[in-house]
């Protein structure tokens, strides 16, 4: 079954082409808005949903074109239905229902989070289930157990900020532009990670939410404090402890999960997921434990599509499919 795929639930344009067989993924495409809200030193939402309207059908074309297929051999749409910006979520859901609607096929919407939870399944080394998953990007941070390709119970989410977020404002203070998660890393690899000794949340004992908003508020008044003594900031060694402190509760929380469920594979997906310290930190600790851990490559870690390419094959075989007037939503109800 040859699956075309859409993805736009911020600020991403993406489409892919599968086939789901044999799990292969004929082509992915994605068009970044980077440059678009660099300048304003976050996404602005109407912006986004403006930048999908212009690249969709690009997008879509150029996914075809590298796959080698024409539009007449697709047999499934698969597209995301939420979480993210409505007016992003909004072009791509309604572009799938419509050209399914055209041409006849079925359309299946996609939870973004589950395209995350399966996306290690795109790789030749694929996890058994059930499985431990840390979703961590810039909107979302949550744990899950995941049961099959269509099963998935939360075990814990943040309660304020996102990982990804917490790296974006911290950029920000420090004038390092957008995306924030990148250029923090990269001056946090010259850093001390113990130079600073910022706060780790663990909130009560047996909690396996998340809490980041107390540790930019930290970050921030430390920055203040040296700003108003005139005292060189040493971005490295801020950049290097902040960056320690998120990952040290991340790979902490995840193992205790995981233990917690008796399961013995950890899987990690999201955006912040391509963070090397994290990546680095979380294989020691599941080698330490002894468990098996499962990573997509970064490609398949930031928003694309033939996560949800994937994650729709899954649930249209369970008997998932979108009636015409079906809509997006913001908020997901697996978080």
């Amino acid at each position: 079954m040859l699956i075309l795929a859409i993805e736009s639930s911020c600020d991403d344009t993406a489409a892919a082409v599968l086939e789901a067989k044999t799990n292969t993924v004929l082509s992915s495409v994605v068009s970044s808005q980077n440059d678009v809200h660099a300048r304003f030193g976050g996404i602005v939402p109407e912006l986004a949903s403006r930048c999908h309207i212009e690249m969709i059908w690009a997008v879509v074309n150029q996914a075809l074109a590298d796959a080698g297929v024409q539009l007449d051999d697709i047999q499934l749409i698969s597209a995301t239905q939420g979480p993210g910006l409505v007016g992003s979520l909004l072009v791509g859901f309604t572009f799938a229902k419509s050209l399914a609607l055209v041409r006849g096929i079925p359309c299946v919407g996609v939870d973004h989070m589950a395209g995350h939870l399966l996306s290690c399944m795109l790789e030749e080394e694929k996890p058994e289930f059930p499985y431990t998953a840390l979703i961590v990007s810039g909107g979302n941070t949550s744990l899950f157990s995941v049961d099959s390709p269509v099963n998935y119970t939360r075990l814990g989410r943040t309660r304020d900020d996102a990982a990804g977020e917490a790296f974006d404002k911290v950029a920000k203070l420090l004038d390092l532009g957008y995306p924030g998660g990148p250029v923090v890393s990269q001056y946090g690899q010259k850093g001390d990670a113990t130079a600073i000794a910022f706060p780790r949340a663990w909130l009560s004992k047996h909690s396996l939410d998340f809490s980041f908003s107390g540790l930019k508020t930290s970050v921030m008044n430390y920055v203040h404090q040296r700003r108003q003594k005139g005292i060189e900031l040493g971005i490295n060694d801020i950049c290097a402890s902040f960056q320690a402190a998120v990952v040290d509760v991340l790979v902490k929380k995840t193992i205790i999960a995981a233990k917690s469920n008796h399961h013995h594979r950890i899987v990690m997906g999201g955006g912040v997921a391509s963070n090397k310290q994290l990546r680095t930190d979380m294989q020691q600790a599941c080698r330490h434990a002894g468990m098996d851990f499962f990573v997509p490559r970064p490609v398949y870690c930031t928003d694309n599509a033939a996560m949800i390419g994937l994650a729709g094959y899954h649930h249209f075989q369970n008997g998932s499919m979108v009636n015409p007037d079906d809509d997006a939503y913001s908020r997901s109800p697996l978080n």
